[in-house]
Parts: C-alpha cells; sequence; structure tokens
C-alpha cells in the first residue's frame, strides 16, 4: 500500500496449469496485466483442479484512491478454497458457476496507466471452462 500515495490492488493473475496426465509440463497463462507490483507465490488446489472463482472489488471512491479488484478466491475440484494476498479493501461478490471440467483459459480488463490521475489496474475478469 502507498498510504496516501495512489494504490493498486491486484495488477494481473497467472494460472498455472498441467493436463491430468501428470507426465505433461505445466503451461502458464498470463493474461494482460498492469505494469505495477510484482508476483507473490502460486497457490496450488492441494488435489485437483480450479472450478470457480470470487472477485473481491472495491467500489468507486469518488474523490478517493481507487483500487478496483483487490483479491480473488478460487475454489477447487476437492471443495478446498484457495485465497491469493490482496489488499483489504471491497468485498467478496458471490462465486461463479462452477466449470464441470475445471477453468483452463482467463481473460483480464486493464485500466491503461493515467499519468497523474488515480491508477486501478485491473478491473475485471473473465475465466473459461474446458
Amino acid at each position: 500500500m502507498q498510504g496516501s500515495n495512489d494504490d493498486t490492488a491486484v495488477n494481473g493473475i497467472r494460472l498455472y496449469c498441467r493436463p491430468r496426465n501428470a507426465n505433461t509440463p505445466q503451461t502458464i497463462i498470463t493474461p494482460s496485466q498492469a505494469q505495477w507490483g510484482s508476483w507473490t507465490s502460486p497457490f496450488f488446489c492441494s488435489s485437483g483442479y480450479l472450478v470457480s472463482f470470487s472477485m473481491k472489488v472495491e467500489p468507486p471512491q469518488g474523490t478517493g484512491d481507487d483500487t478496483a479488484v483487490n483479491n480473488f478466491k478460487f475454489r477447487c475440484s476437492n471443495g478446498q478454497e484457495i485465497e491469493g494476498v490482496g489488499l483489504p479493501w471491497g468485498s467478496y461478490g458471490g462465486w461463479s458457476g462452477s466449470c464441470t471440467n475445471g477453468i483452463c483459459g482467463a481473460k483480464t480488463k486493464i485500466e491503461p496507466p493515467q499519468g497523474l490521475g488515480d491508477d486501478t489496474a485491473l478491473n475485471d475478469a473473465i475465466f473459461y471452462c474446458c
């Protein structure tokens, strides 16, 4: 957090995918991302695969500092929930529908840098079912 300066929250996401055939190498899917921040360590389902998600979003702050998407939670096929290392602002929305065969793609909506304006970075995400 930047204190009195301009904060962004989630700047990008990565999916680490591996077909159920464990001998196949993993693929990293990285949709569009903002220029700020650094990657945290990845989180994985203890078994199974991602089937649904929920986003933590801060609503517009008017003249205050906007951050948009602050975190993600994912549900695994084994029922486990994993949560990213996000920021405290906003609240989680409902869970997405469940993907029977797992999540295997993503698309993000990134706000471009605003110069002297208020930057938010990642504003929305769509996850695709296999």
